[in-house]
């Protein structure tokens, strides 16, 4: 029977939950100690002195034990950032989402959210009543790309949780977890000398949390072997396409993230359809390398956004909420994000940034007054015949460019609690100077060809910005731009700006 139930993940969870609850009482029965020896001295009669000295230490330590447990208790953590769902909002997904809890047997979550990454979790109420379950937090991109089925076979392990959620043990040893976890992060840059008592209440919490570390971490994976074993006869087959799925969403979400809406926040605009932009991104994905047969019957299935009352407003909420937390607030305290659509995004984003960078190489080719590829050409000429080639102009523009970045770089966004964290798109280590040269150089030929060849921008769902000419997209233009600035050869990107018809002649638009 022992045997039996050391094998049951609930009872695995419960022990370790005791465990932690049980340092709980060990640092109440040290504090308690001095107390505890001062009234057996009173009792046995030993000499008043030493009795009443001993009751004053053990005063004073209940008292400071006192104040530090009550720092270690008042200190709350600040629930992870996401877009609340209420029922009016998603009734249906409201629906299936208990309907799935009374097919699990355990309590609905108390509310549902949508975060912007792709994951999935119970959130813990940031004040904990009691009988009250998590939150359920969704990763919107899930919503857009999986279909109705695969969604509810996904989240089936998931709402699994709130069942061992709800055992008292688990439940307390939780919240001790969470009340030093978040005692120790209020201490940090704390200055000792003007909040001694904040330093030290983080102090102890740290001591508490490595004493309680491997018993937390076992705790964790006995809740989460509970919930998978619950959740195991509900959609177990189309679970695995559903976890199949969730690597293509999460390689598709980082690669939109990153190659189109990281250059929308740099020039201050959100793009506020990132989720209908995923689905496009994978659709698109899916279809040039093929993934799988009968991907188009796939989509004929009903997509788990039709949960939604409104999917464009809450697509708008969480777009808007990525913004803040993967880049920031804008430099200027006073700005405001401006949304960008999608049909806008080419005109608004593409074209910006490279009227931007080449008005930069004009500037640093001392040619601002005659914006003319042709001074492009003949500065790039005069500028490897001085000495080191073109290197002292790659240094000019990319020190340039990094004072123009710098005086734009956002600020990092503050939640409720005050304290801001690092962003997940922090400044990498910059560009080479050569590497800014070609893409300013680059930049000057698109918007060349834009105003005299009826170019255009584009967008690229994978890749991003792009340039559009009547034969299409031109894949040697990176090609023919390298060698140039590389090699000295101009003969290619000629050639490319005849057969493209571009004049290089004509003034560059530079605003």
């Amino acid at each position: 029977m022992v045997q039996r139930e050391a094998r049951n993940p609930t009872y695995s969870a419960r022990e370790h939950a005791l465990a932690v609850l049980r340092v709980r009482n060990t640092a109440l029965a040290l504090a308690l100690a001095p107390a505890a020896l001062a009234v057996v001295l009173l009792v046995v009669g030993a000499p008043a002195p030493v009795g009443w000295a001993a009751a004053g230490v053990a005063a004073v330590v209940l008292a400071v034990a006192g104040a530090l447990a009550a720092l270690i208790a008042s200190s709350r953590q600040e629930p992870t950032p996401a877009v609340p769902l209420p029922e009016p909002a998603a009734p249906a997904l409201h629906r299936l989402i208990r309907e799935l809890a009374d097919q699990l047997d355990v309590p609905p979550p108390g509310g549902i959210a949508l975060t912007p990454d792709c994951d999935s979790w119970l959130e813990e109420p940031r004040r904990p009543v009691a009988g009250q379950p998590p939150t359920l937090v969704i990763g919107s991109p899930f919503l857009w790309w999986l279909r109705v089925g695969e969604l509810r076979a996904l989240l089936a392990p998931v709402v699994a949780g709130t069942g061992p959620a709800a055992h008292p043990d688990v439940a307390s040893a939780r919240r001790c977890l969470r009340a030093w976890d978040a005692a120790a992060g209020r201490a940090e840059g704390a200055r000792a000398a003007a909040r001694p008592l904040v330093a030290a209440a983080g102090w102890l919490a740290r001591r508490l949390l490595r004493s309680a570390a491997w018993h937390s971490a076992e705790l964790e994976r006995g809740v989460a072997a509970a919930s998978a074993a619950r959740a195991r006869g509900v959609d177990q087959g189309l679970r695995t396409l559903a976890q199949e799925q969730v690597g293509l969403a999460y390689a598709g979400w980082d690669r939109l993230l990153t190659r189109v809406a990281l250059p929308a926040w740099r020039t201050g605009r959100w793009p506020s359809g990132l989720d209908a932009g995923v689905a496009a991104a994978l659709t698109e994905l899916s279809g040039r390398d093929r993934l799988a047969d009968g991907f188009s019957a796939r989509l004929g299935q009903r997509p788990a956004c039709d949960l939604l009352e409104r999917p464009g407003e809450v697509d708008r909420q969480v777009s808007l909420l990525a913004a803040q937390l993967f880049h920031g607030q804008p430099a200027d305290a006073t700005a405001a994000w401006a949304p960008v659509e999608w049909p806008a995004y080419p005109d608004e984003v593409v074209d910006r940034v490279w009227r931007d960078r080449a008005a930069r190489l004009f500037t640093a080719l001392d040619a601002a007054e005659t914006p003319t590829l042709a001074r492009v050409l003949h500065g790039l000429a005069e500028a490897a015949e001085a000495d080191g080639g073109t290197d002292a102009l790659a240094a000019r523009l990319a020190a340039e460019a990094a004072r123009a970045e710098a005086a734009h770089a956002p600020r990092p966004w503050v939640p409720a609690d005050g304290r801001p964290g690092p962003l997940p798109f922090p400044p990498g280590p910059p560009r080479g100077r050569r590497e800014t040269l070609i893409d300013h150089v680059a930049a000057a030929v698109c918007c060349a060809a834009a105003d005299t060849a009826g170019a255009s921008p584009g967008l690229d769902w994978l890749d991003g910005p792009v340039l559009r000419t009547a034969a299409g997209r031109p894949q040697e233009l990176s090609t023919t731009v390298h060698r140039l600035v590389e090699e000295g050869d101009q003969g290619p990107l000629r050639d490319w700006l005849a057969t493209a018809g571009v004049r290089s002649d004509k003034p560059v638009r530079l605003v």
